[in-house]
């Protein structure tokens, strides 16, 4: 288990914005592993937030099991499961700098691309070309959710154009990447990550997520989140420019 108090400073505030992701805060736990990036390997960071990612799915799931497009899952996770191999081949042939340098050229990207939104209508491209492109979708959104779990802008810009019920699309969303992390398990024990100190520092974070979800639930219905979603995806492009800057430099 990692005791170094530096990891800590950065693990609990990035477990607390996973955790009021997973709550309502929709996107904020994407700098969740940009921040543990700033003290530990990458790999080993997102090893340590998958079975915190797991656990937490199964709230979503359960809670909207009934609201699901399987039509749209149906030509994403096949593409997904592709990208998840192809995140695994990248992570074990390159040097934990080169995956640094990708985990921040996301996180500047989802940055980028959430102010992007917050400002734009929703594009509509992508709901005028053929079903099978959701694969391809489904490709980049398992490569970046194995990379950085940060697998929600190539799985919006192919999902939202698609104008599902509210229900619907929070549903949808949870049982994908339910799924996708589930796939990524796999991969993750090929990379010799799941290691005894890796899950009792998950384990030790664990209780954490878990309030910091029933947090997010609260507080989701009692604050205008804009200004603080503002601040996240600004946070994002620092980071990850740092990462990039330290990966390269």
């Amino acid at each position: 288990m990692i005791t170094d108090w530096h990891f800590y400073a950065l693990a609990i505030p990035a477990v607390i914005l996973l955790g009021l992701a997973k709550g309502g805060f929709s996107g904020m736990g994407a700098l969740s592993l940009p921040m543990l990036v700033l003290a530990i390997d990458p790999v080993r960071a997102a090893a340590i937030l998958l079975p915190i990612l797991i656990v937490q799915d199964v709230v979503g799931v359960w809670a909207f099991r009934k609201t699901v497009d399987w039509t749209v899952l149906g030509w994403m996770l096949p593409g997904a499961a592709i990208g998840v191999l192809l995140g695994y081949w990248f992570a074990a042939s390159v040097t934990p700098e080169a995956v640094m340098a990708v985990v921040g050229l996301i996180s500047v990207l989802f940055g980028l691309y959430r102010l992007w939104a917050e400002r734009h209508a929703t594009p509509r491209e992508t709901a005028r070309l053929p079903e099978w492109f959701g694969a391809l979708f489904g490709i980049a959104s398992g490569f970046t959710s194995h990379v950085a779990h940060a697998g929600q802008p190539p799985f919006q810009l192919w999902v939202l154009p698609r104008n599902l019920a509210p229900a619907l699309l929070v549903g949808t969303t949870a049982v994908f990447f339910a799924v996708v992390n589930w796939i990524k398990v796999p991969a993750y024990f090929a990379l010799g990550q799941f290691s005894a100190a890796n899950l009792l520092t998950a384990a030790a974070l664990l209780p954490l997520a878990i309030a910091s979800t029933f947090a997010g639930v609260w507080l989701v219905r009692k604050i205008d989140p804009a200004r603080f979603y503002t601040a996240i995806y600004w946070l994002m492009v620092l980071v990850g420019a740092g990462l990039i800057a330290e990966a390269v430099l």
